[in-house]
């Protein structure tokens, strides 16, 4: 079996479209040899539609900007605070499916958010990682990661969000992930100040070792 080698590249604040271009350019140009990488970054303020996506789930971006992405998925949103982790990926190599590989990616996210002591789950009928718990008003579900992939080649791209500590305000003006009343929470919210930086190691080092873990 191939040794798995990540390289967890952190990019700190980048422009989205220009990430985009770039990983999509990175999937054009590798080669069976070239190393998977864990981009671990933020976005300024966006909304981004993926390929699934419709224009009834855009409620009211006001200025905020909307950008066709090639995703798969509905609209979402990214804003600082947020940790995006776009994992540039040989499936083939790692003998991955794409659905294998979302149920790795949302396990990475519950684990890290257990070590935090939140207990988070995933939802078959709705890629990304819920919390089930008190927020105030009564017992209720909220989404705290979000999940959207994009194949080429037999590598994928683009990868997850985990909410951190960020103004959750813009997602009251879509339909997040295409379901309508769908509310969202963040780490910061629930377990106090988070390093984003921290959270992103943790990922880093949780993703890392479960594909390893696949290879053995």
């Amino acid at each position: 079996m191939a040794v798995v080698e990540l390289i967890c590249r952190h990019l700190g604040l980048r422009d989205y479209a220009q990430t985009a271009a770039a990983m999509r350019q990175f999937t054009e140009t590798r080669t069976p040899a070239t190393p998977d990488e864990l981009w671990l970054l933020q976005h300024p303020p966006v909304f981004t539609q993926g390929q699934a996506g419709r224009p009834e789930h855009l409620l009211a971006p006001g200025d905020i900007p909307v950008i066709s992405s090639n995703r798969g998925g509905q609209v979402t949103y990214h804003g600082p605070g947020q940790l995006v982790a776009y994992a540039l990926l040989d499936l083939r190599r790692l003998g991955l499916s794409p659905r294998a590989l979302v149920t790795l990616l949302e396990a990475g996210m519950i684990e890290v958010l257990a070590a935090h002591g939140l207990l988070a789950h995933a939802r078959p009928e709705a890629p990304g990682v819920y919390l089930r718990r008190d927020f105030g008003h009564g017992e209720d579900v909220r989404k705290i990661g979000s999940i959207g992939l994009r194949v080429s080649r037999g590598c994928s791209y683009h990868g997850l969000s985990l909410n951190v500590a960020m103004n959750l305000e813009p997602f009251g003006r879509i339909n997040p992930c295409g379901f309508a009343g769908l509310r969202m929470t963040q780490m910061a919210e629930l377990a106090g100040t988070i390093a984003i930086d921290s959270v992103a190691d943790s990922l880093c080092i949780t993703l890392r070792r479960r594909l390893a873990d696949r290879a053995r």
